[in-house]
C-alpha cells in the first residue's frame, strides 16, 4: 500500500497562508460548488471560525502538482478551553452520552475534532461518484478476489493522526457515518459510538478515538503507510520550524 500511494499522493500540512488558501479553495468547490452543502462564497474559498483554531492538511497528486483533497483538526484554544467547543459539542449537544465521555470533564488540551474532509470530483472513488462525499466506505476495500485500497481518503486520515500525536492530542472525535466503525475496524481502528444519530448531511453519529490506540492497533499494511506519510508531516513541520510544543504555540491561535 505505501508504494501505491507513493506513486501516486503525497500529504502536505498547510502551515502557510498560500497553503491554507487552498485547503479553503477546494473545501468551496467541494462543499459549496459540487454538493451544495454550504452556500458559494464571491472569493471562491469555503472557510469559518474554527479555522483560527485549526490545523490543516493537504493531499498533493505526485503527477500533477495539483492538491485534490483536504481536511482539518479543530484544537480548542488554550487560552479558553471552557468556552471554545469542538463543532461536535455543539451539533451534538442534545444526543451525546455524557455517561460515555463528558468532553468538559477531561483534560481539553488533550483532545480535538477531524472535520472539513473533501476530495475534488475528479478524484473520489469511482467513476459516477463525483457527486457524492468522500469517506471510507466498504466499497473502498474490494472484494477478497478483488481488493482495493483508499490511498487517498486514508492519506488524510492517517495525516491528521500524526499532526494530533504532534500536538499532544490524546482523543479525537468525529461526526462519521454509522457504519465507519466497522469499515475502520477493518485497519485495525476503534471507533467508539458517544451519543445518538442527527442528521447532518445525511445520518451522522458521534464517535470518539484514541490516539494511541489508532496507532498501536495498526495492521502492518496501515502502518507501514502510516509511517511514509509521519515521515512528511515530520519533514513539513522541520522545514516550517514547527517542531515546538502543542497547541499554544500553534501560529493559529
Amino acid at each position: 500500500m505505501s508504494q501505491g500511494y507513493r506513486r501516486f499522493f503525497k500529504v502536505v500540512p498547510a502551515l502557510t497562508d498560500e497553503l491554507r488558501a487552498e485547503n479553503y479553495r477546494i473545501r468551496h468547490e467541494v462543499y459549496c460548488r459540487e454538493l451544495g452543502y454550504e452556500p458559494l462564497r464571491p472569493e471562491g474559498l469555503e472557510a469559518d471560525d474554527f479555522d483560527e483554531r485549526s490545523v490543516h492538511c493537504l493531499v498533493q497528486s505526485v503527477s500533477t502538482g495539483q492538491f485534490v483533497g483536504c481536511a482539518r483538526l479543530v484544537l480548542v484554544d488554550p487560552e479558553t478551553p471552557a468556552q471554545s467547543c469542538l463543532p461536535f459539542e455543539i451539533s451534538c449537544a442534545a444526543t451525546l452520552d455524557r455517561s460515555i465521555i463528558d468532553p468538559m470533564a477531561i483534560d481539553r488540551s488533550q483532545i480535538a475534532e477531524i472535520s472539513r474532509l473533501a476530495v475534488v470530483g475528479s478524484y473520489r472513488r469511482r467513476q459516477g461518484e463525483q457527486g457524492q462525499p468522500i469517506s471510507i466506505s466498504e466499497q473502498d476495500f474490494g472484494t477478497a478476489s478483488r481488493p482495493r485500497q483508499p490511498y487517498l481518503a486514508l492519506a488524510v486520515y492517517l495525516c491528521l493522526i500524526s499532526l494530533a500525536r504532534h500536538y499532544g492530542v490524546s482523543t479525537l472525535f468525529v461526526l462519521t457515518e454509522p457504519r465507519l466503525a466497522a469499515n475502520l475496524s477493518r485497519l485495525g481502528v476503534r471507533v467508539e459510538r458517544i451519543g445518538g444519530e442527527i442528521e447532518h448531511r445525511g445520518t451522522r453519529v458521534p464517535s470518539m478515538l484514541s490516539v494511541n490506540e489508532i496507532i498501536g492497533g495498526m495492521n502492518f499494511v496501515v502502518r507501514a503507510l502510516f509511517e511514509v506519510v509521519s515521515r512528511e508531516v515530520r519533514e513539513s513541520l522541520e522545514t516550517a520550524g514547527q517542531c515546538a510544543v502543542r497547541a499554544k504555540h500553534h501560529p493559529l491561535l
